[in-house]
């Protein structure tokens, strides 16, 4: 990549900034990290210490972080919410943004984010990172190339056995916009629609549950929650037909009574083989006239997107393409108009399961 350097600002010092964003970002070396925001400013303090550099400013206000304008790259990093007027403010600042997944709270705000990029010019990503993993990559060069054919089947999984977070605002309706669909069912969704290459959906019908969040002891992984905190769902399903006539199941669960847990996988069934992530990434079809199964070696190096020590961690491998993106000025690898979609139809299923009828996606306005 070219000498210079990207100076990015952090709206949002919590978990997924200090887990992904800060890291990943640290590790370029083509990126100063320049300023820290956080409504705890102590939070912002320690980040900026961390990963800042040595005149990294920090703020408690958003806006007056985004007046700086030597700052050309804003990642957005705080509860769904804000994700909109935040982003929104951003892109009119003049900055690239990454917002952190999902895309809004709702498909309203998601579509205000699209707009704002649209009018400005300026590019907007968000941070479905298990695109960037090497079986997703994998998986899409194959279906780019045909080896599938039609697919015209698909199953987007996220489904955690006992796996509620319990700190943050994961359990918020409000700050959040719902539970398990909104944030991990999204990131099934997001991969299963990338490599189907499809985002015309026509119609859904949704169910939603809060079936276990309602029963102690939990057996929960990360401890126990307070009963009057937990406001979302447990568990939501939605079926969805694209205008094709694709159709996508999607499964999503933060607590269910269930062996088979498997969180940010796809099924993939096309007219010439199919694929899944049951077992690794595992691609069937009939070769010779003889059922076949075949698992690549993601072990091993030697493609695209692989860094010359093995794997790329995928955390990584989005934050340097998106570097890359605004750096080289070129389309971002997720574009907002495709995260918007996946906010539609999370919309959709959200609006099944309120009505107990189909959404159709026609009648949006």
């Amino acid at each position: 990549m070219p000498e210079r350097k990207v100076r990015i600002g952090i709206i949002g010092c919590g978990g997924i900034a200090n887990q992904k964003h800060l890291p990943s970002l640290h590790s370029l070396p083509n990126v100063e990290i320049v300023a820290f925001c956080d409504i705890i400013v102590e939070k912002a303090e320690a980040a900026a210490k961390r990963y800042g550099t040595p005149d990294a400013k920090v703020y408690k206000d958003y806006k007056e972080l985004l007046k700086d304008k030597s700052i050309e790259v804003i990642h957005v990093c705080t509860p769904n919410r804000s994700h909109s007027f935040i982003t929104v403010d951003a892109l009119e600042a003049g900055k690239h943004v990454m917002c952190e997944k999902p895309m809004a709270i709702n498909a309203a705000e998601a579509k205000k984010m699209v707009d704002a990029a649209k009018r400005t010019g300026k590019k907007l990503t968000i941070g479905y990172q298990n695109r960037h993993r090497p079986d997703s990559l994998f998986a899409k060069t194959e279906c780019e190339k045909g080896t599938l054919g039609e697919i015209y089947f698909a199953k987007a999984t996220a489904i955690r056995r006992r796996a509620v977070p319990t700190w943050g605002v994961f359990l918020n309706e409000y700050e959040q916009g719902g539970g398990p669909l909104i944030d991990i069912g999204t990131h099934a969704l997001d991969l299963t629609l990338w490599c189907m290459d499809n985002y015309k959906p026509k119609y859904c019908v949704g169910t939603t549950f809060k079936k276990l969040g309602d029963k102690f002891p939990t057996g929960n992984a990360w401890g126990e929650w307070k009963k009057e905190e937990f406001t979302v769902e447990d568990a939501a399903f939605g079926f969805i037909v694209m205008e094709n006539g694709a159709t996508v199941i999607l499964e999503s669960s933060w607590a269910l009574n269930i062996l088979d847990s498997r969180e940010a996988v796809t099924t993939l069934c096309g007219t010439d083989g199919g694929l899944d992530m049951n077992d690794g990434l595992r691609f069937n079809g009939v070769l010779n006239g003889r059922q076949y199964v075949m698992k690549p070696n993601l072990n091993a190096g030697g493609a695209d997107f692989y860094d010359a020590n093995g794997n790329e961690d995928a955390s990584h491998h989005e934050a340097r393409l998106w570097i890359e993106a605004v750096i080289n000025d070129k389309t971002p690898f997720c574009t907002a108009e495709q995260a918007y979609c996946v906010s539609r139809i999370l919309d959709g299923i959200y609006t099944s399961a309120k009505t107990g009828k189909p959404y159709y996606f026609d009648e949006e306005e």
